[in-house]
């Protein structure tokens, strides 16, 4: 059993100004109990990525049934990068039972990183019966913030498969023009995921501004062209 002396040198390191040696602490931390809780403080506001990520790793370390309530007790943080990796962490740990704690209001959460954590997430957790109510809930989001944003949701989308088209087509005529884009450049990633979102994004645009009905000729004719 790890002691208390033991947990505060392990807390001491993960403050360490050195963020090789807070990496380095990450890595070699064991599977005792006793360190959950210095690893989901240190989460909330560790500022690298690559620190962050292995105190994720960490944490799928310890005894799933004493990380798990602790990980979703972060969700209701204040803090919004507590919120972000404990998103992440659920998301690596992989219990079906949580995907319920991933709520609408996580998925609409206001700050831009948490709502593209629990976008991945959810496709990650949701169970099947659950994931068309999940892509009409993405869809809603269709036109958010700038472009990474936007393609972390086009991705979080486009896992779903044919499951979005229904709720991606309406949006094509949505009123917002930073929606039909968005819908447009989702769209043609769908139709080919291997294609650059940075030109799917300037393609929508350049198609938006035909109006709707040239759009789709446009569309039709790209379409014929392909299957010469």
């Amino acid at each position: 059993m790890i002691t208390v002396s033991a947990v505060e040198r392990f807390v001491e390191v993960l403050g360490a100004g050195d963020s090789s040696a807070r990496l380095r602490a990450a890595m070699t931390v064991g599977s005792e109990p006793g360190l959950v809780e210095a690893l989901l403080v240190r989460c909330a506001v560790e500022p690298d990525f690559f620190v962050r990520d292995m105190l994720t790793w960490a944490l799928m370390r310890q005894p799933v049934e004493l990380t798990v309530p602790k990980v979703l007790a972060e969700l209701q943080s204040g803090n919004a990068q507590a919120r972000s990796q404990a998103l992440h962490t659920l998301s690596k740990l992989g219990v079906p039972s949580t995907w319920t704690a991933i709520t609408p209001e996580l998925l609409r959460d206001p700050d831009d990183e948490v709502a593209r954590t629990a976008w991945r997430a959810a496709v990650v957790l949701a169970p099947f019966e659950e994931r068309e109510a999940l892509a009409a809930e993405l869809a809603t989001q269709l036109g958010r913030g700038d472009r990474m944003v936007q393609l972390s949701l086009s991705r979080a989308l486009v896992a779903l498969d044919d499951l979005i088209e229904p709720y991606l087509q309406p949006a094509l005529t949505h009123a917002e023009p930073a929606v039909r884009q968005h819908a447009r450049a989702t769209l043609m990633l769908l139709r080919d995921p291997d294609a650059a979102f940075a030109a799917d994004v300037e393609a929508a645009k350049r198609m938006d501004a035909l109006g709707p009905e040239k759009a789709a000729q446009a569309e039709a004719h790209k379409e014929a062209q392909a299957a010469c």
